[in-house]
């Protein structure tokens, strides 16, 4: 934990090191643009939960996936949700928010989103391209100098993870947090760890995830509206769609909701994890509750803020070669057995949000952990199990 005793025997770097696939950045460079507010793309209504309670024998099935999945992972607090159309609600807390104060769980807790982030992003720029202010082909130098094959590379391969850009988390940065773990990262500041660093392959030749597609994107968007990214987000998207609960934060001071501690599991049992939002930036550090959650998987995955062409670009993608299990990953979301959505994990915690166009079900998990052996995602692991049980039951 850090502070705390193991926290100073580990120190700052190897804190860093358990989530380096998590972390990435870009640098905004170029010429001024208007600061003139834009308006959000598409006035949309926030969805409204399905009335009623899901069917007892369903909501025990679900509890019995999340029971054995928190055991499996050794998941010390959770806060699920399952929406269905027509059939009812069932949202749940399980677990401790605060291991060492004895601090249960709550479904009205606010969650860290980790890389559901990313999905906010590229509807953002997604809004730009319903508008004629950007182009998915328009190349990443156009808008953001400094980047290696960044005359090559194309705002469509960044949404999709093919551009080939380097992870930022080397010494520069491990020396700059390690210097001061507490340090609020301003997306200039990350971006600065990518710029001029050799690429992973040619732009287009593999597909693979990496957080500094996503600030890149941030970049591009701050540089086209002439706003700070939590303006352009607060604007176009978590106003109108009355995301009250949610929000982009990079000081962890700011965060004042409940919320639960991040753990991760070490020899000794959880070991808190340190509270830095700011280390991921539009790629990473959006809070949530699960009632948001619930609406933004349904805005996600039905195209409710973009016009239907642009929605159904969105949808074209491939599998990862190296990233989250999805079945393929497409510009900013994923699908998982019909599913469109997006999971996250980092320092202490992980997300999943998805959504059945097809059933109009909605699925959310938050849990207070990360970094399980083998890669396990147990917040996904969750929602598959959940997805598979409704698929039963639809099936019977």
């Amino acid at each position: 934990m850090m502070g705390g005793s193991k926290g100073a025997s580990r120190g700052a770097r190897s804190v860093v090191l358990l989530v380096v696939a998590a972390l990435s950045a870009a640098l905004l460079v170029g010429c001024g643009t208007s600061t003139e507010e834009a308006a959000p793309t598409v006035s949309v209504s926030r969805p409204a939960a399905p009335t009623g309670a899901l069917a007892p024998a369903l909501q025990a099935k679900l509890r019995a996936a999340l029971d054995v999945t928190m055991k499996q992972y050794e998941v010390p607090g959770a806060a699920v949700g399952v929406w269905i159309p027509g059939q009812g609600s069932w949202t749940t807390a399980a677990g401790l928010a605060d291991v060492t104060k004895k601090v249960p769980v709550t479904t009205s807790m606010s969650w860290p989103l980790r890389s559901v982030t990313k999905s906010y992003t590229v509807t953002l720029l997604l809004q730009l391209v319903d508008q004629g202010e950007v182009g998915l082909d328009d190349s990443l130098g156009k808008y953001v100098q400094g980047v290696t094959n960044g005359d090559e590379i194309t705002l469509r391969q960044l949404a999709n993870m093919s551009s080939g850009n380097a992870d930022y988390v080397g010494e520069a940065f491990l020396k700059e947090f390690g210097k001061d773990p507490d340090k609020i990262f301003t997306l200039d500041e990350l971006n600065a760890f990518v710029l001029n660093q050799p690429a992973q392959f040619a732009p287009g030749t593999r597909k693979v995830y990496t957080n500094a597609d996503t600030n890149l994107l941030g970049a591009v968007i701050e540089q086209v509206t002439g706003q700070q990214f939590a303006d352009v987000l607060s604007d176009r998207i978590l106003a109108p769609v009355k995301l009250s609960g949610t929000h982009y934060l990079l000081d962890v001071t700011k965060w004042t909701a409940p919320h639960p501690t991040g753990y991760i599991q070490g020899d000794g049992g959880p070991e808190a994890q340190p509270d830095n939002l700011s280390i991921y930036g539009p790629s990473g550090s959006m809070v949530s509750t699960l009632d948001d959650a619930r609406v933004w998987g349904t805005t996600l995955a039905e195209g409710l803020l973009l016009t239907p062409a642009t929605q159904a670009q969105r949808e074209r993608g491939a599998p990862l070669q190296v990233g989250p299990p999805y079945d393929i990953y497409a510009l900013g979301m994923g699908r998982t057995d019909g599913w469109w959505g997006h999971n996250g994990e980092g320092l202490g915690f992980t997300a999943a949000v998805f959504h059945d166009p097809a059933s109009g079900a909605t699925i959310a998990v938050f849990m207070n952990v990360s970094n399980a052996p083998d890669k396990a995602h147990p917040a996904d692991q969750t929602f598959r199990r959940f997805a598979e049980i409704l698929k039963s039951e639809a099936a019977t």
